[in-house]
């Protein structure tokens, strides 16, 4: 399959895009064919063997269907373009408003008693341009929707000012030589100018809900400092970015973008990811760090190895999510496509029941075609295209630059119904890494000496508990790399490590390997403690002794490993209760250990709130009984159905309702969980380690390993929605308030005019006051 996008230019309203919709999704080997007004852009998915002919067969059926294909890149700069200085889309709107101003003054006149008729001749040869030469996009759509059987709102446009045009000149060609009479030239020209206008401000309008993806284009740098390798090269050159390749080095000097995702190999320096996670402060990144190409390079000059460019780059994904959830069609969407369906034939239906109305009243011919007319103009459904698209781009642009990717617009309209929150513990509410928690020492053991031997032992380790100690080392000021290495060092897979360490030969590793090797643990008073903290989910070791082959082992220091919250993780937890949320801790751990680490999460084990002891492949099955209401199990005691014939209690399930639930994990066991569960949460964080799978099975992707960001995307996606429901409202009660008010009589075609701009340009508006969102503190 291969998925198409392409530019659509000319379409305005619902009706265009399910015209358009109708016509990819009949092209052969088509599916999930989408078209977003607010993009003006269309994506189509085809099982076509080349590439380019798909992109050639998708072309012709939006030429086919009336709308002209164009690139999304030749659209922005066809926006960009300027004459004298003025925007060139806007030079229409412009001769528009010189044109009918001579026209529309009088009516301005007669509210002071003024008479400033112009003559019928001049009055023609003003609105007779406008109509058309600056209204022939009006027909042109107009034609191709009724070739198509469909309506449009250019149709409607188009056959109500020719109605007003042609009402006009009738008037002026059947009266008497010399006489005055009323002539309604000025309703035509300006509902034509007035409409432009809508257009123009809109087109600004929905340009800056895209403000978001620009931006992320615009991070990445044109070129790249590429060091000479050596063989090939032998000096350092600036090349384009596209030219690099995975395992070449570059140069990148302070004040600059870096050129591609990488890992610094000399230098140090800071660098600022505010746009790609949304974190103000600026990250320390030293050798062994990885870099995301597209962040902003601090103070310092480094060389980093380019380890991903193109597509599978950081920034490249990060892109094609926000424009995936950008594209995709909301599923409150297809309410407005039904009735887009058969929107515009019930409003020529309602325009001609008007006009044959007025004239059964013994209303004159002029004002009966006037109120149908006013009927065609304020009905156009713009505002209904514009709803639900505009709101979309503007949350989940704002979202991008806070660090919270929404992969589609199904995630974003459930994750507004969430009511309970499964959060995986490891890596999620904890840092995701042991840390060395104590040190206890044999009595007559200096602390710093054990923890120098432990360095030691572990210093050409990269087991997570190795990585422990050398950080603890580094905490203290021990330069280990100053000191003598440890010889014929040696791990023992799931036990630890031996070697020799300056002269003495060492063990660290588990009670059980202790056990086997008869170290006596009798001596070391943290025996006690090592078991209490085994119950709190720590992992002990034991650091031991002797002097040689023959002698016995002598215990010399304990050490005890654990995980620890993530700071702000109390914090999270608390906000995602204040919005009224069910919070629920799903971790392996023993129950001891889990609940230890809920206490301090300040979640409470008692109220259902931590489910222990579960597998990685247990994740979905649980998921399944939150969104059932059966993680809870009430036991009841009844003398018939209740019992066994021994009396004795059976378990039954508490009835519940049906939850949606969100579940948040980082790693690739947490992928079948975050697939299960009705939102799908990843949380991306700086150790990599498979978190690339949970943001495929994910809706939902958190940029940067903080908890506070759940909570954030849960109300972004709440605002978002409503932003949705209140522009659907005020178009459907645009046109429910606005349709009998024409048809009454109460608005002329140029108020009529001016208010379906306005409710265009409206709905747009509404949804860029998302723009000023914020991650609540």
């Amino acid at each position: 399959m291969h998925q198409v996008d392409v530019g659509v230019g000319g379409m305005t309203c619902a009706s265009c895009v399910s015209r358009v919709e109708r016509a990819l999704n009949k092209l052969p080997g088509a599916s999930q064919a989408t078209v977003n007004l607010a993009t003006e852009s269309a994506r189509v998915s085809l099982s076509e063997v080349d590439a380019a002919q798909a992109l050639a067969r998708v072309k012709r059926a939006v030429r086919d269907a009336g709308y002209e294909p164009r690139t999304l890149e030749a659209m922005d700069e066809e926006i960009a373009e300027r004459w004298h200085g003025i925007p060139k889309d806007l030079l229409p709107v412009l001769i528009g408003v010189v044109l009918s101003a001579p026209l529309a003054l009088p009516m301005v006149g007669d509210l002071f008693g003024k008479h400033w008729m112009l003559p019928a001749w001049i009055q023609f040869l003003l609105a007779t341009p406008v109509q058309f030469w600056l209204g022939a996009r009006f027909y042109r759509a107009g034609w191709h929707a009724l070739k198509a059987r469909a309506g449009n709102m250019e149709l409607l446009v188009a056959i109500g000012t020719t109605a007003g045009w042609a009402l006009s000149t009738w008037l002026w060609w059947r009266a008497e030589p010399g006489e005055m009479v009323h002539l309604y030239y000025e309703g035509s020209a300006v509902v034509i100018t007035l409409v432009l206008l809508g257009k123009w401000l809109e087109a600004r309008a929905k340009r800056q809900t895209t403000s978001a993806i620009r931006a992320l284009h615009a991070l990445r740098p044109d070129k790249a400092h590429l060091l000479p390798d050596g063989v090939r090269r032998t000096e350092l050159a600036d090349v384009p970015v596209d030219e690099l390749l995975r395992g070449d080095r570059v140069r990148v000097l302070p004040g600059e973008r870096f050129a591609a995702d990488g890992e610094v190999v000399l230098g140090e320096t800071h660098a600022d990811e505010s746009m790609l996670t949304g974190e103000a402060m600026p990250v320390v990144k030293q050798p062994g760090d990885r870099v995301t190409g597209g962040s902003l390079n601090g103070e310092g000059s480094v060389e980093v190895k380019v380890l991903a460019v193109g597509a599978q780059s950081v920034l490249a994904r990060i892109i094609s999510l926000v424009q995936d959830a950008q594209a995709a069609k909301a599923p409150v969407q297809r309410l407005v496509d039904q009735v887009a369906a058969v929107f515009v034939p019930a409003v020529l239906v309602i325009a001609l029941i008007t006009l044959l109305g007025w004239l059964w009243v013994g209303a004159p011919t002029e004002q009966a075609v006037l109120h149908a007319v006013s009927v065609l103009v304020i009905a156009c459904p713009c505002a209904l295209g514009l709803a639900t698209p505009a709101a979309i781009m503007a949350g989940t642009g704002v979202a991008a630059q806070h660090g919270i990717l929404i992969k589609d617009a199904q995630a974003l309209e459930i994750a507004h119904r969430v009511d309970t929150v499964a959060l995986d513990k490891t890596g999620t509410l904890t840092e995701g890494r042991p840390r060395l928690l104590l040190i206890d020492t044999l009595p007559g053991v200096d602390e710093t000496a054990a923890l120098t031997a432990a360095a030691l032992l572990q210093a050409q380790s990269s087991h997570p508990l190795a990585l422990a100690v050398m950080e603890a080392a580094r905490g203290t000021g021990l330069e280990v790399s100053q000191l003598p290495a440890a010889q014929d060092v040696q791990a023992v897979v799931g036990r630890g490590s031996r070697g020799r360490v300056q002269g003495a030969e060492m063990v660290l590793g588990s009670l059980r390997w202790m056990g086997e090797l008869g170290v006596p643990l009798g001596p070391l008073a943290g025996v006690a403690q090592a078991q209490a903290q085994q119950l709190k989910g720590a992992s002990v070791s034991i650091l031991a002794s002797r002097a040689s082959h023959d002698a016995g082992w002598t215990p010399l220091a304990l050490l005890a490993f654990g995980d620890e919250p993530k700071a702000g993780a109390r914090a999270a937890i608390a906000r995602l209760r204040d919005l009224g949320l069910r919070v629920v801790m799903v971790s392996g751990d023993n129950r001891g250990a889990a609940n230890a680490m809920a206490a301090n999460l300040g979640l409470n084990a008692t109220l259902g709130e931590v489910i222990a002891e579960v597998l990685p492949g247990e994740k979905a099955a649980v998921i399944q009984r939150l969104q059932a209401g059966t993680d809870k199990l009430t036991t009841t005691q009844s003398a018939s159905a209740d019992s066994t014939p021994s009396g004795a209690p059976v378990q039954r399930e508490k009835a519940a309702r049906r939850h949606v639930v969100a579940m948040v994990g980082d790693g690739v066991n947490d992928a079948p969980a975050l697939a299960a569960a009705d939102v799908g949460i990843a949380m991306s964080h700086s150790q990599g380690g498979g978190s690339d799978v949970a943001m495929h099975a994910a809706g939902i992707t958190l940029m940067r390993g903080d908890p506070a960001l759940i909570a954030a995307a849960l109300d972004i996606s709440r605002r978002t929605v409503r932003k949705i429901r209140q522009n659907l409202f005020w178009a459907f009660a645009y046109n429910v308030a606005g349709i009998p008010l024409a048809a009454l009589g109460f608005l002329s075609p140029v108020v009529a005019g001016a208010a379906m701009a306005l409710s265009s340009v409206s709905v747009v508006s509404n949804a860029l006051l998302l723009k000023r969102w914020k991650p609540p503190l």
